[in-house]
């Protein structure tokens, strides 16, 4: 059985990423000024709003598991575009991409994708969270298919564990890809929207999640009130919300995980066990690296379905098909 996993993995792999190949360095020539351009426009709106950062990073995660890193997400065709899908509510960030994408037409027109600056813009905000710096291969091709319809697997607070590790094989990602992006969670908020189910309609006849830490659920249970307002909003992270670490994997372990999904990740002995790595008291010295392993992840997931070559094309604005 474990032999016919990883064909399989193997096999999902191959076809995920038979679209083409990236490089590092890929507008080097073509617009020298690309990275930087989009790292400051970046730069100046984590200042003016220090959560784009978070924004930023799921905005990319959201592209690349519909139709692959192709900027799919960010065309706005009327009430069926893809951007309007259940599964991406509470994105945004869009208008951070449109500005970037407006600087590089002026510098280098019709040469740098959409779906490269939601790539990039991802990399930059990472960092301006003190989290790791790393280079984005690039390359991309702006998709041509935006559908509301084709985000209906997009991954959701409420799956099984099962359902979650399906979805991300099914993108060529392992169950510590999972893991590791699932600690993307490390930044930003979420709405007492995405909590009612946890909170009170756990079971069908009501309750709250067994997985939450008792004294947690009592602070949840305040910020969030039956019958509340749903748009309050509460940071993923307990007590680290602001930075990019591992402290997020800490609290999935103790039950203090804010999301359902992330809380799942302790079913399972092989997603635990990857969280138990990152966690020892010789970690540090002898155990693998989050951030360098965070990277890696991220790395792979932006290769999900990319458009190279004659794929695809390069947008004029990133929120309509030119």
């Amino acid at each position: 059985m474990a032999l016919f996993y990883a064909l399989l993995f193997a096999l999902v792999f191959l076809i995920r990423y038979s679209a083409g190949q990236l490089k590092i360095g890929f507008y080097s020539e073509t617009c020298p000024e690309a990275e930087s351009t989009v790292s400051s426009v970046v730069q100046d709106a984590v200042v003016s709003d220090p959560n784009l950062a978070a924004v930023l990073l799921r905005l990319h995660f959201h592209d690349c598991f519909v139709e692959g890193c192709d900027g799919s997400i960010l065309i706005e065709n009327g009430p069926n575009a893809e951007k309007h899908a259940f599964g991406h509510q509470g994105v945004g960030g869009f208008e951070v991409i449109e500005k970037a994408k407006a600087r590089l037409e002026d510098a280098c027109p019709g040469v740098v994708s959409c779906a490269d600056i939601v790539a990039l813009a991802a990399r930059d905000a990472i960092a301006l969270s003190n989290g790791p710096s790393y280079q984005v291969p690039t390359g991309r091709r702006d998709g041509e298919v935006s559908n509301v319809t084709l985000a209906d697997d997009m991954p959701d607070v409420s799956d099984s564990i099962q359902q979650l590790k399906t979805k991300f094989l099914h993108n060529g990602l392992s169950e510590k890809d999972l893991v590791l992006l699932s600690a993307a969670h490390t930044i930003g908020t979420t709405a007492c929207f995405f909590m009612t189910k946890r909170l009170y309609n756990f079971f069908p006849g009501g309750g709250s999640d067994p997985g939450i830490n008792p004294s947690f659920l009592v602070e949840l249970k305040a910020t969030c009130p039956q019958n509340g307002d749903v748009n309050v909003r509460l940071p993923i992270d307990r007590g680290s919300e602001r930075v990019f670490d591992k402290q997020i994997l800490q609290n999935i372990k103790d039950g203090f995980a804010v999301l359902e999904s992330d809380s799942r990740l302790n079913d399972d002995i092989i997603t635990n066990a990857i969280i138990d790595s990152y966690l020892g008291i010789l970690s540090p010295i002898f155990g693998p690296s989050f951030e360098a392993d965070f990277v890696e992840s991220i790395v792979k997931m932006g290769h999900i379905g990319v458009k190279t070559g004659q794929q695809g094309h390069v947008r004029r604005l990133c929120a309509a098909f030119s």
